[in-house]
């Protein structure tokens, strides 16, 4: 559902359930499931029960197999690149705006093969995001310890940061936390129609800041999806994506379909300039990582020479990169 992009709501409903069920007995959901009482349980609906029904049974749900049929590559032409990718420096967890824990998220990436993934939950500025302060970043970053001692090694959850360009260019975070961070991805999320020069001079203010990693869906645009579309921020690009090769800081080519950041014109451009890249996910949950499929296939129809993609790069080379400024 999530690959799919299926309404959150229905997405939830299905978690909820999921979270009320785990902790059960299995006999007392069997019972339950016989006895048709399972919706008497918070969280759980008639289509959840029904579900769960069918499972208990011996059946697979006929929404599993519908769901099913949409499985394999969300896009196509990025096959070989997508092949290539180790890792994943854009995605959030239900610390701030995504839908679930992040542990959750980290074994999700392992499942797809990842060697890491960098977890960039929004930062104190953006409230409505849930973004998080100096403390409870700090304490995130305890956990993050923690998932990756049980995990021995075997794969990396990387601490990172999806940090709100400020108008004047400054960073949203104290410069305490973020060097405490592998990853930093910088961007824009307000004031998104603001005049060319001054938007300008913000992007470049935050590129050369030496605690950005990456630039994060410049334009800010919108093309498609529940949330209406949103015409792109007007800015300098050359500028900025000078900017951008001369610091090192990679040019997000965000995955979200939604998004398709930066455009053809300016993706080719950076191109030109000689930036990095990063394929990211900005995944809110653990299956839009998949959506890393669309990303692959845009940079491969550019022509971008996947040695210039941060994400093809091992843990080693990518922890070094993104330490080089500080």
């Amino acid at each position: 559902m999530e690959r799919q992009r299926e309404e959150s709501r229905r997405i939830e409903a299905f978690r909820n359930a999921a979270r009320t069920i785990l902790p059960l007995p299995d006999d007392e959901v069997r019972r339950r499931a016989a006895a048709g009482t399972l919706t008497e349980l918070a969280g759980i609906g008639p289509s959840t029960a029904a579900v769960i029904t069918d499972a208990c049974n011996g059946v697979v749900p006929d929404r599993l197999v519908g769901l099913e049929k949409t499985a394999g590559p969300l896009a196509t032409g990025g096959e070989e690149l997508r092949a290539r990718l180790r890792g994943d420096l854009h995605s959030h967890s239900d610390w701030s705006d995504g839908g679930s824990p992040l542990e959750e998220m980290a074994m999700t990436a392992m499942e797809l093969g990842h060697d890491y993934l960098v977890l960039t939950d929004h930062s104190p500025r953006l409230r409505v995001a849930n973004g998080l302060s100096a403390e409870r970043l700090a304490r995130q970053l305890g956990v993050v310890d923690a998932v990756n001692e049980h995990l021995g090694g075997t794969f990396t959850l990387l601490k990172g940061i999806e940090v709100d360009i400020l108008d004047d260019g400054a960073l949203d975070q104290t410069p305490e936390m973020l060097g405490r961070l592998d990853v930093r991805v910088a961007s824009v999320h307000s004031k998104l129609k603001m005049d060319a020069a001054a938007m300008t001079r913000r992007m470049v203010g935050a590129v050369r800041n030496p605690h950005t990693n990456v630039l994060g869906h410049c334009t800010g645009r919108l093309v498609t999806g529940n949330r209406g579309t949103r015409a792109q921020s007007q800015f300098d690009a050359k500028l900025v994506f000078t900017a951008c090769a001369e610091e090192g800081v990679a040019v997000e080519i965000n995955s979200r379909p939604e998004r398709r950041d930066p455009p053809t014109k300016l993706l080719e451009l950076a191109r030109d300039l000689g930036c990095l890249f990063s394929i990211d996910s900005d995944a809110h949950a653990p299956g839009q990582l998949d959506m890393l499929d669309y990303g692959a296939a845009r940079a491969t129809e550019a022509g971008i020479d996947p040695e210039r993609i941060v994400t093809t790069w091992e843990r080693d080379r990518l922890l070094e990169w993104a330490g080089a400024r500080l």
